[in-house]
C-alpha cells in the first residue's frame, strides 16, 4: 500500500518511521536539532507545494532515513495511512 504525502510523492507505508506535527516541534529541542541535522545531510525533501504542516520520516534504500515536509496535516496522514484505499 502507498499513501500520497504531497501534490505528486507517494511513498510505500512500509516504510514510514513516523509522521510528526511541525508546529509542536518548535517547542522540541531535540526534534528541531534532528531536522536541522536531516537538512544540512541533504535528506529533507519540501513536497508540500505550500506551507508545511507535517513531516514524515522514512527509511530509504540510500540513506537511513530520509524526510518529507508535506502540506497535510498529521490527522489526514493517519487517516489516510489508517484507510485501505490506494491515495491518488
Amino acid at each position: 500500500m502507498y499513501l500520497r504525502i504531497g501534490q505528486t510523492e507517494i511513498i510505500p507505508k512500509r516504510r514510514i518511521i513516523g509522521i510528526f506535527d511541525l508546529d509542536k516541534v518548535c517547542y522540541n529541542r531535540r526534534s528541531q536539532e534532528f531536522l536541522s541535522r536531516a537538512e544540512s545531510e541533504g535528506v529533507v525533501l519540501d513536497v508540500s507545494g505550500d506551507i508545511p504542516k507535517s513531516f514524515v520520516v522514512c527509511d530509504h534504500p540510500y540513506h537511513p532515513q530520509i524526510v518529507y515536509l508535506s502540506q497535510f496535516n498529521t490527522a489526514t496522514l493517519q487517516k489516510r495511512g489508517e484507510s485501505d484505499k490506494p491515495e491518488f
